[in-house]
C-alpha cells in the first residue's frame, strides 16, 4: 500500500510539474523538444549592452563565416553557446565583376541583372565551385564550428519580396553542356537563345530535373567536405519557404530546390520565414512550418531537422513587440525544434524585443 501512495504521489508532483508544459500555445514546444534558441548575426550588440546570452535564454548564435573569429568562438564558449557559420555559398557579388566568366546568362543569351540585392552566380562554373570549396575547407580547419548554414544556394533570383524576381538561367556553355551530357539531349546548333527557346519548349522537365540536381550537388559536395574535415559539424540550409504550388511551383522550378534530393544531405533547414518581407501575415509562420514537416515527413529527434529563422528587423515597416513573440513562437511549430531570429541587432537596439526574446527563450529553458 506505501508503494501505491508513492508512486501516487510521484504521478502527482510530476503532473504538477510537466502538465502545463502540455498545454503551450502557437506552435510552442514543451522544454525538451526545443534544442536552438537562437540568434542570427554577430552577437557583438549584445554583448556591447552588457548582456551575458544565455542570461537571454540563447544558447546558439549563427554569425556570417566573415564575422567569426578566434575571441568570438571564446566568449561565445565561455557562456555555453554553440556557434553555427553561415555560409554564403551561390551569392556571387564581386566575384562576377572580376570573374565575367561565372556571370549567369538568361534565356536570352545576356547576363543577369542583380535581383533586387541579390546578384547570384552559375553554379556549375568549375573555378567559381573550387574556389567556395576552398573557403569552406579553410572554415572548418580554423574554427571547431558546430555547423555550417548554406545560404543562398539557388539559381539566381529573388525570393525575399512580396512579388518575387524569377529569371530562366542559366544558358551559358558551360550550363548546356552539362545539361546535355547529363540527360543525353543533343541540344541543336544555334545561338544562346536559340537554345533556351528549344530546351524550355521541348524538353523542360528534364531542363528542372537537371537544376535540382546541380543544386543538391552543391550539398553532397559539401557535405563531403565536413564529413572529410570536421564529422560532427552539422549542414544546414537557408532556404526558401515556399510551397510547392507558390509561384507556378517556382521553388522548385526556377531556383532548384527539390526537398526530396536535399533530404539526403540536409541536417537541418532552416526556413526563411520572413513575414513582413513576403508580404504575409505574422500567423503564416506557424502554418508554413506545420506544413513543412508534414511535407518532408519529419519527425522530432531525428535527422533532418527544423530550425527557422524569423523575422525581427524592421523593414518593410515596423515589427511590433505582439508580432516578433507571434513569430518566435510560430517557429517552434510543428516538427520544430529550433528557433532563430534576423538579426541580432534588430532585437539588442530594441529593448522591448529583447525583453521578448528573453521571456521566451527563458521558458524554454531547462528547469
Amino acid at each position: 500500500m506505501n508503494s501505491i501512495i508513492t508512486f501516487c504521489s510521484r504521478y502527482i508532483l510530476l503532473y504538477a510539474t510537466l502538465g502545463p508544459l502540455l498545454f503551450m500555445s502557437c506552435g510552442q514546444k514543451a522544454t525538451e523538444t526545443v534544442e536552438i534558441r537562437g540568434v542570427y548575426g554577430n552577437p557583438k550588440p549584445f554583448w556591447d549592452k552588457g548582456f551575458n546570452l544565455n542570461k537571454l535564454g540563447v544558447n546558439a548564435i549563427f554569425v556570417h563565416s566573415g564575422s567569426i573569429n578566434h575571441d568570438l568562438m571564446k566568449r561565445a564558449r565561455s557562456e555555453g553557446v554553440k556557434v553555427y557559420a553561415e555560409f554564403a555559398t551561390l551569392n556571387g557579388k564581386n566575384y562576377v565583376e572580376a570573374h565575367p566568366e561565372a556571370w549567369a546568362i538568361n534565356e536570352k543569351g545576356e547576363k543577369v541583372g542583380a535581383a533586387s540585392w541579390f546578384m547570384g552566380v552559375c553554379p556549375t562554373e568549375p573555378t567559381f565551385r573550387q574556389y567556395r570549396f576552398g573557403q569552406l575547407r579553410d572554415l572548418l580547419l580554423e574554427y571547431d564550428l558546430d555547423g555550417v548554414w548554406i545560404d543562398y544556394v539557388h539559381w539566381h533570383a529573388q525570393f525575399e519580396e512580396p512579388e518575387p524576381i524569377l529569371p530562366e538561367t542559366c544558358f551559358c556553355n558551360h550550363c548546356l553542356d552539362g545539361f546535355s551530357k547529363d540527360s543525353g539531349i543533343e541540344i541543336p546548333d544555334g545561338t544562346t537563345s536559340d537554345k533556351a527557346l528549344w530546351i524550355l519548349n521541348n524538353h523542360d522537365e528534364p531542363w528542372r530535373d537537371w537544376r535540382c540536381k546541380v543544386i543538391y550537388d552543391w550539398t553532397y559536395e559539401i557535405k563531403n567536405i565536413i564529413k572529410e574535415v570536421n564529422p560532427k559539424t552539422l549542414l544546414g540550409l537557408y532556404h526558401c519557404p515556399w510551397d510547392d504550388q507558390e509561384f507556378n511551383g517556382a521553388r522548385r522550378r526556377i531556383l532548384g530546390l527539390d526537398y526530396t534530393l536535399l533530404k539526403e544531405t540536409i541536417d537541418v533547414f532552416s526556413p526563411m520565414v520572413y513575414h513582413r518581407r513576403m508580404g504575409r501575415k505574422p500567423e503564416w509562420v506557424q502554418e508554413n512550418i506545420q506544413w513543412f514537416g508534414n511535407r518532408l515527413n519529419i519527425k522530432k529527434g531525428f535527422y533532418p531537422k527544423i530550425w527557422p529563422i524569423v523575422q525581427a528587423y524592421n523593414n518593410p515597416g515596423v515589427i511590433s513587440n505582439e508580432e516578433f513573440e507571434i513569430v518566435l513562437k510560430g517557429g517552434l511549430a510543428g516538427e520544430s525544434s529550433g528557433v532563430m531570429m534576423f538579426t541580432t541587432s534588430a532585437v539588442a537596439e530594441d529593448k522591448d524585443k529583447t525583453e521578448v526574446m528573453r521571456k521566451v527563450y527563458t521558458s524554454l529553458m531547462e528547469r
